[in-house]
């Protein structure tokens, strides 16, 4: 008896690491990919893209779930107070994960610099300078001329207030000494679309990825790239630098954040998956059709390197120009 005892005694002690291995094992169930913005967008786009791949990768379900408004910051409320498991976790950008908060006038419900962390940078994105085809302008000097003589008058959407559209619109107004009329429309790409085709803006800054439908059926036409180089997908369209407006005109990126506190394995694998699935053909080419770069961080440490590098950046620009966003 005492034998069979000791002999189960040590199979229980046997199977006790394996136990706590699957318990430990990431990921457990689906993985959440909350996106600030609702469908159609470039966060959207990328996010489907990669959650594709890392379904793959991970062994488990994907899930993108659209969480617009705020500036992101519902999305990022739901992430920065999910179990800090690495199985909720943001798609974040420029305007959401640096821009919001350090705009945000009052307290937000969440400290993102704080309550949350970034896993990896994933791409950029160059925008274009665009004018509809029923508005006279078709340079960026002449839209400068055209407002100059009609204040107020030139209309501009951007996904909300305090993205970074709105700031490179309102750089490009203030360091010109010109007025333009901000539409903020912070429920994905299809208004802000709508809007142009109508006529009811006339100006936009945005990523071409937002923007290929209207691009690509001549209804918008880009007079400037914010690209440090041309854009192979328009070459006979200037940087704006070359149309006599440099250090205005954002790259924006994107990148993906978790809560804090993730455990290491957690973290490690979320990177490992989404820098490889970011290096896939499949996402590589769709991201050459949309104008986007894949540009992963080598690791977790980098990421939170260039994140604060990036702050400092957004920090000059809005002392500059006075943008804030309101409780």
């Amino acid at each position: 008896m005492i034998t069979r005892r000791l002999a189960l005694s040590g199979i229980a002690s046997l199977a006790l690491p394996g136990i706590g291995v699957a318990q430990d094992r990431f990921p457990s169930r689906p993985i959440r990919i909350i996106n600030p913005y609702g469908p159609g967008g470039a966060s959207d786009i990328i996010s489907r893209l990669v959650a594709d791949q890392m379904r793959e990768l991970l062994g488990q379900p994907v899930i993108v779930e659209n969480r617009p408004g705020a500036g992101g910051l519902i999305a990022a409320e739901v992430v920065a107070r999910a179990q800090p498991d690495g199985h909720t976790i943001m798609i974040g950008n420029t305007t959401t994960n640096v821009l919001t908060p350090l705009t945000f006038r009052g307290r937000p419900p969440v400290d993102v610099f704080i309550d949350m962390a970034a896993i990896t940078r994933m791409a950029d994105l160059p925008a274009v300078f665009a004018v509809t085809k029923d508005f006279g302008p078709r340079t960026m000097r002449e839209v400068i001329d055209y407002a100059k003589r009609h204040p107020g008058d030139v209309k501009y959407p951007t996904p909300g207030v305090a993205t970074y559209a709105h700031f490179d619109m309102e750089l490009l107004a203030k360091r010109n000494g010109v007025e333009f009329t901000h539409l903020p429309m912070p429920r994905g790409a299809a208004p802000i679309l709508s809007a142009l085709m109508r006529n009811d803006a006339q100006f936009i800054t945005l990523n071409p990825a937002a923007l290929r439908p209207v691009l690509e059926s001549g209804a918008v036409l880009p007079i400037a790239v914010t690209s440090h180089e041309r854009m192979p997908e328009f070459p006979n369209v200037p940087t704006m630098a070359e149309a006599g407006f440099p250090g205005i005109g954002s790259i924006s990126w994107v990148a993906m954040f978790a809560p804090q506190g993730l455990p290491p394995a957690a973290t490690t694998a979320l990177h490992r998956s989404i820098t490889q699935a970011l290096r896939a053909e499949a996402v590589l080419t769709s991201f050459r059709r949309q104008i986007i770069t894949a540009a992963p961080s080598s690791t977790p440490d980098d990421a939170k390197t260039w994140l604060m590098a990036d702050v400092a950046y957004w920090r000059r620009l809005i002392a500059e120009t006075g943008i804030e966003l309101a409780d």
